[in-house]
């Protein structure tokens, strides 16, 4: 069987990143490594992985860079580096995960597809104590509307629909192999600032030939509600963004490997 990478990204969110981090504990299946994809956060980020690793039945690595602003693109192309597993799982220090979580992205892997996964919303009066919980009390938050999506809460392991746009696209969530990742060159980062670098990723690997693979009943994360990051690069990120929906390339100058660069 192939090894599995997960990678997490976070930025000085300690509580979020704990109880996530947490959630990987009660997985049915847990991944061969675990990566934090760290955007610069300070000290006590290090303490909580420095804690979790600790207690973790699989290896845990750390994988920081300066502060200079959100560069998550440039953060997880760092993690990837630290990898040589053969699929990768990306999602966010502010998703705590199902237990079912890894062993339904692996479920779901298949050569020439990449999977975007789906989330509940968490609402901003629980998400300070919200963590893994099972259906009956899941349900329970459902019925109080403290949770959105509740659909998701139905169980059809392995189900998933084909969606060939770039609709709904999040690396809070996402899946590939490694080697369709590394064909691409990884993320793009010339994207920095808030937004839209993963829906380029996603582009360019839809003129790459992946197909998109949606699981509407399985693979699903529990997004914590946070403030808002930053909209002041959007505009930039967009123009990004159009110009790879226009191209048919596929591979990034500015990605793993960095091309035409001292």
């Amino acid at each position: 069987m192939s090894r599995t990478a997960l990678i997490v990204t976070t930025y000085n969110a300690p509580d979020y990143l704990s109880r996530v981090l947490d959630g990987y504990l009660f997985q049915e299946r847990f991944p061969d490594e675990l990566i934090v994809a760290d955007d610069g956060s300070g000290a006590e980020t290090t303490e909580v992985v420095e804690r979790f690793a600790l207690r973790s039945p699989f290896p845990v690595r750390h994988v920081w860079h300066e502060d200079r602003g959100f560069r998550a693109a440039a953060i997880r192309n760092e993690a990837v580096k630290a990898t040589t597993a053969d699929y990768l799982i990306f999602t966010d220090g502010d998703c705590i995960p199902h237990p079912r979580f890894v062993s339904d992205h692996l479920r779901l892997a298949s050569s020439g597809w990449f999977v975007q996964g789906k989330r509940m919303l968490v609402g901003r009066g629980i998400s300070p104590r919200f963590t893994v919980c099972g259906f009956a009390e899941l349900a329970a938050l459902c019925f109080k509307g403290e949770l959105s999506g509740c659909h998701h809460l139905l169980r059809v392991p392995g189900f998933a629909r084909e969606h060939k746009g770039l609709r709904g696209i999040k690396t809070c969530n996402f899946a590939l192999s490694r080697a369709d990742l590394l064909a691409v060159n990884g993320f793009n980062e010339e994207f920095t600032g808030w937004g839209r670098e993963d829906a380029e990723f996603a582009a360019r690997l839809f003129a790459y030939g992946l197909r998109r693979k949606d699981p509407p009943f399985s693979a699903l994360v529990f997004h914590l509600w946070h403030e808002e990051n930053s909209r002041a690069a959007l505009a930039k990120n967009d123009q990004m963004l159009a110009e790879a929906m226009r191209s048919s390339a596929w591979y990034c100058p500015n990605g793993i490997v960095k091309e035409n660069r001292p």
